[in-house]
């Protein structure tokens, strides 16, 4: 304390004092409020954005290259470049730039981490495949099935069961998931292939976030430096399917291979994909999983709603239905799920203070 403020009155320095029983916690829980909204404003506008680029790139007519492994190969170079320098810079400038450190190289991570690159491979591909062959509207309804895959794995991979209302939670996104295909098949926007391919998306979905439980030690729970060593063994690992789908005569024949714009509308969903990710652990961040989890599942339902409207797209009511129909489930399904692990919580803590000191 300064002489100053040992010789000024106590009352004095009371009044002119912040007011920390009104004002602070006012500006601290307004300023947390921002912060929750700009994040998930953050996370539905880039989530929105990255799945109508990419639909222009793999299915638009600006675009038109028919090889969308090649596409989804040059977003994991674009999103491992990013981690590349995101790690230069924190170790040039530490003060400014913080980036968990480790290296693709290291071959003992790499032979442990390889078998959930390939399911990261598997998974952004049938992702990307489906959004080629099916529209943006229909795309949720096409990938719903992530949940239900994801109680099945657990029971069967990690032995955990689920449930009743969780299981019937799933029943209902099922029944969402069978009244979309139907309601798209009498629009007659039906693609076959392209909803085989949603199904598989969401199948390896689930077993990649199975097994990250499981990988995730070896690179010290680091999210980011799980999403660099994915992006940088999958850009290895699309060099033979690109060859096997036969995409190197599309691309070396492709008009506008040397096109600045071509390049530019490549880097700009490359980007994407790796916002997303930024995105995405930043809203967990600032929120919760549950939270995230809504807001993924409204976000879905704001993407449905503009893709009809930007693509002029007329669906009947059943085919509106059968996505509200998944959005409840969904949405019933995190419910069930935190009130579970809120009762493990209570119940964790009662046998804590029933042991004997």
């Amino acid at each position: 304390m300064t002489d100053e403020e040992e010789r000024e009155p106590l009352a004095t320095r009371e009044a002119s004092a912040p007011k920390m029983g009104y004002d602070g916690p006012k500006n601290s829980l307004l300023a947390s409020y921002v912060n929750i909204a700009l994040a998930v404003s953050a996370y539905w506008v880039v989530s929105i954005l990255t799945v109508f680029v990419n639909k222009a790139l793999l299915s638009g007519e600006t675009v038109d290259l028919k090889a969308p492994l090649f596409i989804t190969w040059f977003q994991c170079v674009v999103s491992t470049f990013i981690c590349f320098v995101l790690s230069s810079l924190s170790k040039i400038f530490p003060q400014h730039v913080t980036f968990p450190e480790g290296s693709p190289w290291d071959t003992s991570i790499m032979w442990k981490m390889l078998p959930l690159s390939i399911l990261f491979t598997a998974m952004i591909s049938f992702n990307n495949l489906c959004l080629m062959y099916v529209g943006v509207a229909f795309y949720y309804i096409g990938r719903s099935l992530t949940t239900v895959f994801n109680v099945i794995l657990t029971y069967l991979v990690l032995g955990q069961k689920t449930s009743t209302n969780a299981v019937m939670c799933c029943l209902v996104i099922v029944m969402g998931f069978w009244l979309g295909v139907d309601q798209e098949n009498v629009v007659g926007s039906l693609s076959v292939i392209g909803t085989i391919f949603g199904v598989l998306g969401s199948l390896a979905l689930s077993m990649y976030s199975i097994h990250t439980k499981r990988v995730l030690p070896y690179v010290r729970q680091e999210i980011w430096l799980l999403s660099y060593y994915n992006n940088f063994y999958s850009c290895f690992l699309f060099l033979p399917l690109i060859a096997i789908d036969g995409e190197y005569h599309a691309i070396v024949n492709y008009p506008k291979l040397f096109t600045a714009y071509f390049w530019f509308l490549m880097t700009i969903g490359g980007v994407c994909g790796f916002a997303i990710g930024y995105v995405t652990a930043l809203q967990i961040k600032v929120t919760s999983p549950l939270t995230h989890n809504i807001s993924g599942t409204a976000k879905a339902c704001a993407q449905t709603v503009l893709a009809t409207y930007w693509f002029q797209e007329t669906k009947p009511f059943l085919w509106w239905a059968s996505n509200y129909v998944v959005l409840f489930g969904s949405g019933a399904y995190a419910r069930v799920k935190q009130k579970e692990m809120e009762e493990n919580h209570r119940s964790s803590l009662l046998r804590n203070q029933e042991k004997p000191v």
